[in-house]
């Protein structure tokens, strides 16, 4: 184990581990690794921390992950596990106590015992063996199940078989996104297909809406393994069939026809069958071209619908404009195929660089009702306009929504090589599923239930007719479509919307000049003053400040882990870079996850930006306050005794500093433990600290007033382009009141 485990073992900060292997001659020598990177024997350090007085302060999700990583790579004990994770879930806290208190043999047969007797829907649970060095791992599981519950222990241990397996473009899915796509069908459907099932959160989500008769299949084991153990804990009523294979290539229910199918299917798949299933029968909408993977997956769901049933797929937003998808587009919506497209935020879902969008599809009744229209709803313009404080072309402000968490595979179909990866730069959205949900689905039953009477919401939702898309591009992207017009843009609801904007502007120009004030600032003197300095390192060895260091990049898990679920923000670098509040989710993660944010902390990017604009440090504040760390920021935890956090972060910003302090060229890295800080009295530092505070309060008015002028601007180059708003009246300009509106020549 590493020293970072040790730390959290044992509850204290890996600065204290460094002391206690420096201090202490009895500490446990290392047993492998580094001499930079030691690795410890994990017995050996329990027995030191119990005989000190040391309780275990981990998680137990953190104890289940070390027991895991212990047994070695190739040891396959995590997919032997799955089976006693539903049998765990169906017995009693103090029954899981019991059973963890008994000897190792008595504790591995009546493991053994429990996961036989489960339901022939979890694959492989009647061949389940444990031997000896299986124990720490059984009791470890035993414990997650008890204190964190099953579902925390089942995606611990698929992060673990996926990593063994390196089963790269095993991504998460939202959890809200599941349930907003599951909202997305009838209610009383019974039984729904996710022929690229995952982890299983969409058919998990299918189940808490009601439906009783579950089928899922997989292309990797270990993802039918843990849907069908998933299922069996969420929705035990249910009837489900889970099978491992390729949809597409070897479909495991050719003969099933469902009420609804919920998909998230692999993207990019340049190796889908094209040739070999050139002539199947599914392809009733055209053959899907080569490189449009994605329409195979369409088109394959609709086959497994009965008439009127739907499916709800989330796809990439390149599908719904690139020319070589077009023909199968326009069948699709001239057969009534296609209802509704929904874009998505970016960062609401893997990959997180691009906005994804949801798809409605509803197979044809015989003899039903001509569609005439699709709908198009752009959930991606409402966080566009949430965030930045953009008004609406209606002149309105929306806010902002999105989250995380949850967890599906990529690698559903029969390859993910060819599937985006998250970019390192690229950080969770944090907002509000409910919020975008009520609002998709508020325009998606008002266009369901009366499409005849359905009014569109400029900007924000607009029912197409179906001879309007089928152009010669028939591009379905729904930002082309909602996208306000003049005749949508009400001119004195605009003009309100300028004359606000002045004022707030204004109001913000004066407290900018405030803030820029220059009383009070004079000259050193002759020169500029000198001072011994001692750097962050001797600070930390002194005891005046602890260092939780940022990870290396690529430290944060792999394409094959599933990220933890986290239900506080993460404060990210970007967040320092902006001023804004703690805005990551679960991807951003600091290596060290159980570290809070606390006020007074002094966070320090590890990356360094360029221009003055991107702020290198920043003092937590109460709205800071529980977050936890994210990437590629460094956290200095000062002693308020010792050092001043505003002085010490005023300091550790300055140009020079960052510079004297940093590494490399593309991708400039700042060693925390090189900057270098004066050695001043307490109070004389809280002098300076002041003066940083109001440096930084400078900068943070800059930052709002120049967002409000680019807002103040847009708003009226959009009113005045529409034709809605008119030039105002300046001195020497010509009478304009004789001359005829331009509609009336």
């Amino acid at each position: 184990m590493t020293a970072a485990e040790i730390s959290r073992i044992a509850g204290v900060t890996r600065a204290t581990v460094s002391n206690w292997r420096r201090r202490h001659d009895d500490f446990p020598a290392p047993s492998a690794g580094t001499e930079s990177s030691p690795l410890y024997d994990l017995p050996a350090v329990q027995a030191w921390l119990r005989g000190r007085g040391h309780t275990s302060a981990a998680a137990p999700t953190e104890e289940l992950r070390t027991a895991l990583r212990l047994l070695g790579p190739g040891s396959g004990v995590a997919a032997r596990l799955f089976p006693l994770v539903a049998a765990a879930s169906r017995r009693t806290q103090e029954e899981l106590a019991e059973l963890a208190a008994v000897p190792d043999d008595q504790l591995l047969a009546r493991a053994e015992k429990a996961a036989g007797e489960l339901p022939a829907t979890v694959p492989g649970a009647e061949q389940v063996h444990y031997g000896p060095d299986d124990a720490g791992a059984v009791r470890a599981l035993l414990g997650c199940v008890r204190e964190a519950g099953a579902q925390a222990a089942l995606d611990v241990l698929a992060e673990r078989e996926l990593d063994e397996g390196a089963a790269s473009g095993v991504y998460q899915t939202p959890e809200g996104l599941a349930r907003l796509m599951a909202r997305l069908v009838p209610a009383d459907v019974s039984r729904v297909l996710d022929p690229a099932c995952g982890s299983g959160t969409l058919l998990a989500a299918a189940a808490r809406q009601g439906a009783r008769e579950l089928f899922g299949q997989d292309s990797l084991p270990v993802q039918g393994q843990r849907t069908a153990v998933r299922l069996l804990i969420a929705a035990p009523e249910a009837e489900t069939a889970i099978r491992v294979g390729d949809s597409l290539r070897a479909d495991a229910f050719p003969d099933v026809t469902v009420d609804a199918v919920l998909c998230n299917p692999p993207f990019g798949d340049r190796d889908w069958g094209h040739d070999e299933l050139a002539y199947d029968p599914r392809w009733a909408y055209g053959v899907p071209p080569r490189f449009e993977s994605e329409l195979a997956w369409v088109q394959h769901a609709l086959a497994h619908l009965e008439p009127g049933g739907h499916a709800v797929m989330l796809l990439p937003p390149a599908l719904a404009f690139r020319s070589s998808g077009r023909r199968v587009r326009a069948e699709l919506i001239r057969g009534g195929a296609l209802r509704a497209v929904v874009s998505l935020p970016a960062r609401a879902a893997y990959p997180l660089h691009i906005g994804l969008q949801i798809w409605v599809f509803q197979r044809p009744e015989p003899g039903g009702t001509d569609r005439a229209a699709v709908l198009f709803v752009d959930g991606e313009g409402e966080q566009r306009d949430g965030a930045t404080g953009t008004p609406s072309a209606t002149g309105t402000a929306t806010a902002g929504a999105g989250s995380r968490g949850g967890s599906r595979s990529r690698r559903s179909g029969p390859s993910a090589s060819a599937a985006s990866a998250p970019t390192s730069s690229a950080s969770a959205a944090t907002f509000d599923w409910e919020v975008l949900s009520e609002r998709v689905l508020g325009q998606w039953a008002a266009f369901t239930t009366t499409p005849d009477t359905y009014a569109d919401e400029p900007g924000v939702a607009r029912a197409v007719p179906l001879v309007d898309l089928l152009d010669d591009v028939v591009d379905v992207t729904p930002a082309r479509h909602v996208r306000a017009t003049a005749a949508d843009i009400d001119p004195a609801a605009l003009a309100r919307r300028v004359h606000d904007l002045h004022d707030q502007l204004a109001e913000q120009v004066a407290a900018l000049a405030s803030a820029s004030a220059s009383g009070g600032w004079q000259p050193s003197g002759a020169s500029a003053r000198e001072w011994r300095t001692a750097t962050v390192s001797d600070l930390a060895r002194g005891g005046a400040l602890t260092v939780l260091r940022a990870a290396p990049p690529g430290t944060r898990g792999s394409k094959g882990s599933a990220a933890p679920t986290v239900d506080r923000p993460v404060l990210t670098a970007q967040d320092i870079s902006t001023g804004n509040p703690p805005s990551g989710g679960a991807v951003d993660l600091h290596a060290d996850a159980a570290q809070p944010v606390a006020a007074g902390d002094v966070l320090v990017r590890a990356v360094a930006g360029s221009g003055n604009e991107s702020a290198m440090t920043r003092v937590a504040d109460d709205r800071d306050a529980g977050a936890l760390l994210g990437q590629h920021v460094h956290l200095l935890r000062p002693d308020p005794a010792r050092l001043d956090p505003w002085f010490l972060a005023g300091f550790l910003g300055a140009d020079d500093n960052i510079a004297s302090a940093s590494t490399g060229s593309t991708l400039v890295h700042v060693t925390p433990g090189r900057l270098r800080v004066p050695l001043l009295p307490l109070e004389e530092q809280r002098r300076y600290g002041e003066a940083f505070r109001r440096v930084y309060e400078l900068r943070a008015a800059v930052r709002r007033t120049a967002d409000l002028a680019a807002d103040t601007a847009s708003t009226l180059t959009t009113g005045l382009t529409a034709g809605v708003l008119l030039p105002p009246d300046t001195p020497g300009s010509p009478d304009t009141s004789g001359i005829p509106d331009s509609r009336s020549v």
